[in-house]
């Protein structure tokens, strides 16, 4: 401590919060505490909420962005569920076509080459 106070035998120098020094009795000091440790557990981050706020604060009201909130995921699972059949049935024609041209080559000889020829280019 930079201080010019002589040392006093029952009062502590402390220092003030305009920066000078004084004598202050050790027993109506407030006790020094270290600084509290927060432990903070975090499991999920929160839902984002823009499209929310955005919504609301445009005017559109609490019903519809609830609406949205509630059949937005619905929406996609069902896009989604679409998607995947007409992948499969577009994968069931690329077998089926390449089926009826195997057979076609096998069994109706020159002509049956020709036709799967023409059937191939298209």
């Amino acid at each position: 401590m930079d201080h010019n106070l002589p040392a006093h035998r029952t009062l502590s120098v402390v220092q003030l919060p305009d920066g000078t020094y004084t004598y202050a009795d050790a027993a109506h000091l407030p006790a020094q505490q270290a600084p509290q440790q927060i432990v903070q557990h975090i499991h999920q981050a929160p839902p984002d909420r823009t499209v929310q706020r955005i919504a609301l604060g445009s005017g559109i009201g609490a019903g519809a962005v609830a609406a949205g909130v509630y059949f937005g995921p619905l929406l996609v699972g069902v896009l989604t569920a679409i998607a995947a059949n007409l992948a499969m049935l577009a994968f069931l024609a690329a077998v089926m076509a390449w089926g009826v041209v195997t057979v076609v080559k096998s069994v109706g000889g020159r002509e049956g080459k020709a036709a799967g020829k023409t059937l191939r280019r298209r």
